[in-house]
């Protein structure tokens, strides 16, 4: 018996998936079921990942393959971030290890396991990228691949960066510990073949008990930075060591004691010696980008620790800590583009919060976005800050370009991601590519709690309600305390025939003392549309619940469909111009995805509304 039968049987189960479907694919699969001969078994091999290749060059970089070696195909894959960073992993293996020259040679048996191993992994996502399930039918649960992992083989060149323990004889010092996690985050970020998790994720982890080899299979990954912080005055001591989880050994482990002048070089001397212990190449934009930002200054480092520190509480409190400390820095550290794009994101989190809605509290934002624009041309966080900006004032299409710059110039950020991931699909009805963009969302902030929403709404304006709601049911089960997935649960099972179950949910929000009341209203606002009480629906908004839904992005494209359902056609039709307005020319969505809508659509101003957002998104580049 070979000693890769276990491998050549689970190729055989994927080999039915193939049958009618791929018949390129099945032509090369087919020979290597059916020989003991390991020669044979790489051939073939290889020709499936020829066959994949090929068809991905033609797909996702627009060209015919022609006589270009495989290598360098899965390197054009790879920077253009065209597939999963664990898929281009095991193509490379495939590809390394089944190698042939002039004439085939003899393999070490030893080769072939990993080679079926490689293969089985690329054909069962090659499947899942050409909407087939593994079992040879029509995807039923497309979820599955935004959001589960995996877990079976985490890429190579992954790592988790553990909340570093506070040790420190000062509680207060929190922050610090905090922030240096973050910031060794982002410092590996920037080196190009390293998988980071986010720290949103990471942060989720802070006091677990879990065991490392837990924790890197929960996120999928191969290896863990832990490590610890002691800050007493001016003196700092501080612990790390780098784990390989999947065997559970200790690569390196260092201490470094200094002051907190030293910071930086700690800092530094970790990220390098995460990236030697990985074997992994620094380029030289990579080493300028790892502890720049901060020009070596520890006051305005801790000023933006303990600034971003209060920013994460994200209450009216926290915040107004937050622009203190920011504001105090900047009389120190004038025209810093860090500081002044941290302020910025303070002072508009008042808006995205509800505490501050107004006009002049948008226009200091914008004030400061345009100075760290002025001061850093290509500073991610500049155009992060406007794409926040313009999206809350309703220029969404405003706030794509400038998002999306931001996410050319960190594509590792998963906020950045988020934004720019709602702006493409949600508003702008623009999905090509977007399946990739979201596993990608969930390859770097696999436990984030918005991300579901993100993508669900996404599913749901494609038109795809069961993969949208199974997405929030899985929110909801991960994240009960976020109350955004309950409420859009509410409109995504009514959208997919499922009434009732819609109904009963919207009483569970009526009861749930943790979601806020403008969500409660418009929950109930929903219910009784749904059941046909329009008396009731209309008398169930205050006005301050009526000015949100009017300035909120999300909910200017949701309301014409609830006002729809009561047959409220000049309000359906006056939010629907409003929203339009706004850049959200979603032309398939309005035209006949929205389900709620029909009682509008043969309305003479609709369908001129119609010609005018179908110009517009047809028009419009991403």
């Amino acid at each position: 018996m070979a000693i890769w039968t276990v491998e050549i049987k689970d190729i055989e189960r994927v080999n039915e998936s193939l049958k009618g479907h791929f018949p390129e694919l099945e032509k090369e699969v087919g020979p290597l079921l059916k020989t003991d001969d390991a020669n044979v078994i790489m051939l073939y091999s290889r020709r499936c990942l020829e066959v994949i290749i090929t068809d991905l060059c033609e797909c996702e970089l627009k060209r015919p393959r022609k006589t270009e070696p495989l290598k360098g195909i899965i390197d054009k894959l790879r920077k253009e971030d065209k597939v999963p960073s664990h898929i281009i992993s095991s193509m490379h293996g495939l590809n390394e290890l089944s190698t042939y020259g002039a004439h085939p040679k003899d393999f070490d048996p030893e080769q072939v396991k990993p080679v079926l191993v490689n293969l089985d992994i690329i054909i069962k996502w090659y499947l899942k990228y050409k909407d087939f399930h593994v079992e040879g039918k029509q995807r039923q649960a497309e979820v599955k691949s935004e959001t589960e992992q995996q877990t079976i083989s985490p890429p190579e060149k992954s790592i988790i960066v553990l909340p570093f323990e506070n040790i420190s004889p000062d509680a207060d010092q929190e922050y610090f510990s905090d922030g240096m996690t973050e910031e060794i985050i982002t410092d590996l970020s920037h080196i190009h073949d390293l998988l980071v998790i986010s720290r949103n994720s990471a942060m989720t982890f802070k006091g677990t008990k879990k065991k490392t080899g837990e924790i890197a299979k929960e996120v999928n990954v191969h290896y863990v930075l832990e490590g610890s912080v002691r800050k007493s005055g001016n003196n700092l001591r501080i612990t790390a060591q780098l784990i390989d989880a999947l065997t559970d050994t200790h690569l390196w482990a260092e201490k470094y004691s200094g002051t907190l002048d030293d910071i930086f070089e700690i800092q530094e001397k970790t990220s390098r010696s995460i990236a030697l212990s990985l074997k992994l190449m620094l380029g030289t934009e990579e080493k300028a980008k790892i502890l720049t930002k901060f020009s070596e200054n520890s006051m305005l480092f801790e000023c933006f620790l303990k600034a971003k520190h209060e920013i994460y509480g994200s209450t009216k409190e926290s915040m107004d800590r937050a622009v203190h400390i920011l504001q105090n820095g900047l009389e120190v550290f004038r025209d810093n583009a860090l500081l002044l794009s941290t302020l910025g994101e303070a002072k508009y989190m008042y808006y995205e919060i509800g505490a501050d809605l107004s006009e002049r509290n948008l226009n200091e934002v914008e004030d400061l976005a345009k100075q760290v624009l002025l001061m850093e041309p290509d500073f991610a966080y500049g155009y992060k800050l406007y794409g926040m900006l313009e999206r809350g004032r309703g220029s969404l299409l405003e706030a794509y370009k400038h998002m999306k710059r931001a996410h050319d110039l960190d594509p590792n950020d998963p906020w950045i991601l988020s934004y720019f991931l709602i702006l493409r699909g949600m508003y702008l009805g623009k999905y090509c590519d977007i399946d990739q963009l979201h596993r990608r969302l969930f390859e770097i902030d696999p436990l984030g709690s918005s991300n579901y929403i993100v993508v669900a709404s996404n599913k749901y304006t494609q038109g795809k309600f069961s993969n949208a709601v199974e997405l929030l049911r899985k929110g909801i089960q991960l994240y009960p305390e976020f109350p955004y997935n309950h409420f859009w649960l509410v409109t995504f099972l009514a959208s997919n025939n499922q009434k009732d179950e819609a109904i009963e949910m919207a009483d569970q929000i009526n009861r749930d003392v943790r979601i806020p009341l403008v969500l409660k209203e418009l929950t109930r606002f929903f219910k009784f549309a749904l059941c046909g009480e329009k008396e009731s629906a209309l008398t169930a908004l205050s006005e301050g619940t009526k000015l949100y839904s009017w300035k909120d992005p999300d909910l200017s494209g949701l309301m014409p469909g609830y006002y729809s359902l009561i047959d409220e056609k000049e309000e359906a039709l006056k939010y629907l111009n409003h929203a339009i307005n706004r850049g959200f020319i979603n032309y398939p969505f309005f035209s006949k995805i929205d389900p709620f809508l029909e009682n509008i659509r043969s309305e003479e101003r609709f369908k001129k509304l119609m010609e005018r957002v179908k110009h517009e998104w047809e028009n419009f580049e991403v």
